[in-house]
Order: structure tokens, then sequence, then C-alpha cells
């Protein structure tokens, strides 16, 4: 569960330095579960190869690293391909652990697991419309499971726009719910839509006894409710309290 959290901060340090911002600010702004006790050395990499060098070897996060060691200078683009290249191989890495538990456990996490897969795919498809990503590129970064694993990862690939993406999405029963919340050409509430949806997994999780899935599910709950408070705050503070119920998802 914290390993995600190592990843999102990686890229926060590591894009923060990039914009030349202080380092002491950025660990603030770190995810407590996410902290390791080298990260602050993370500032003075220069490239892939130097950040695995200097601090990631010591890390549960070096076998996922493994994967994206280029020698190209960090910019933006290459520390995004990084961002989910490392999410890639944590997802992966988590999926086959959850499978190898069995149960229970394995049924719950490997639906939970293959529904973030397939909404990570979703959201790198329609963030890379009209970038200079190629379509090899995109699939590289796409899960080896989940529900669109293969053919739907196949098309996914060659959207040109976020129509073209919903035709694929709405070949799959489970998504087609999803889809039919949001009109055409429209992504704003796709994020919504997904976080809802992952909301009625999560709570349906709970349903079932002696597993350890509920522990994943009631962290993931909590951080939904962070999102909640972020989004009435934001809302309060800039006196758009008519938009509060834009982006809040409602747990139970």
């Amino acid at each position: 569960i914290t390993y995600g959290h190592m990843i999102d901060n990686v890229v926060l340090i590591v894009t923060g330095t990039l914009h030349e911002r202080d380092v002491n600010e950025l660990l603030e702004k770190c995810h407590p579960l996410g902290m390791f006790d080298s990260i602050a050395s993370l500032a003075v990499a220069q490239n892939m190869r130097e950040l695995y060098r200097l601090v990631l070897v010591d890390t549960p996060l070096a076998p996922y690293f493994s994967e994206c060691i280029t020698s190209e200078d960090l910019d933006d683009m290459n520390i995004e391909i990084m961002r989910n290249t490392l999410y890639k191989a944590y997802l992966e890495d988590f999926y086959k652990f959850c499978a190898k538990l069995g149960g229970a456990t394995a049924e719950i996490m490997c639906d939970l697991l293959s529904f973030e897969a397939d909404r990570r795919a979703v959201n790198i498809t329609i963030n890379s419309i009209g970038t200079e990503l190629t379509r090899d590129d995109r699939r590289k970064l796409y899960s080896n499971f989940g529900l669109l694993s293969p053919y739907g990862h196949e098309e996914l690939a060659v959207c040109e726009d976020v129509d073209q993406v919903r035709g694929v999405m709405e070949k799959y029963p489970p998504y087609q719910s999803i889809f039919a919340k949001i009109s055409y050409g429209e992504s704003q509430m796709l994020d919504k839509a997904f976080y809802e949806e992952e909301v009625r997994r999560l709570c349906l999780s709970f349903e079932q006894q002696f597993h350890y899935a509920v522990f994943f599910s009631y962290m993931r709950l909590r951080e939904q409710e962070i999102r909640n408070l972020m989004w009435i705050s934001e809302c309060v503070a800039q006196n758009q309290k008519n938009r509060v119920h834009d982006s809040v998802v409602f747990i139970f």
C-alpha cells in the first residue's frame, strides 16, 4: 500500500527540483506513507541512472526502476513516463503477490487492481492524445493484466480522441455504465465517474469475511474522503459553493 505513495513522492521531488523549488518545501508536501531515508538526496540527480544509483537502489522501488533506467536527462515528459512505468511495474507486482495469497483476498484484490490498471490505461490514453508519445510508447505503459488486456490495449493505443476511447470502453459491460454518465466528447467528469465506481467496489469488499483486501479498501476510501474535503475547501475558498457537488463522491 505504501509503494504507490513512494512513487508519487519520488516524482514530486524530482519535478520540484527540475523547476528549482526548495527541497525542504517539497519534503513537507510529500505523503508521510511514502517517505524513506534517502528521499532528500533525490534533488541532486540529473538523469534516471543517477536517480537509481544514488537513492532508489535502497528502497522497495528498486526492482520497478530497472524498467525505466535510461541516461536521458530528466524533463517533464520523461518524468511522467517514469511515473507511469513505475506504476505499471508496481501494479503488476502487487497483482502477482495478491494472486499468490489465494482465497477471498486474491479474488477481491485482483478485481480491484484490475480496475485500477484499466483506469490508468484510459487516463494514459486520454492524456497522451496530441502529445509526442507514439502508439508503441503508449502501449508499453499499459499494465499486462486487467479486463482490457490485451485486446482493449491494442485498440486504446491507436485512439486519437476521447470518443474513440469511449467506443473501445463501451465494448466492456462493466465500463458501459461509467461512460453512460458522461456526454460525448467530454472527459472532465470521467475522473468522478471512475472514482464512484471504485468506491462502489471498495465498499463491496467489506461484505466478505477473512481476507486482507479490507485494509487496502479502508485506505483507499480514506483517500477519497481527503479528496472530497480538498474539493469542498477549494469551493469554499473560491466562493463557488454551488459547485461542491460537482466532484464530491459519496461513500456510504
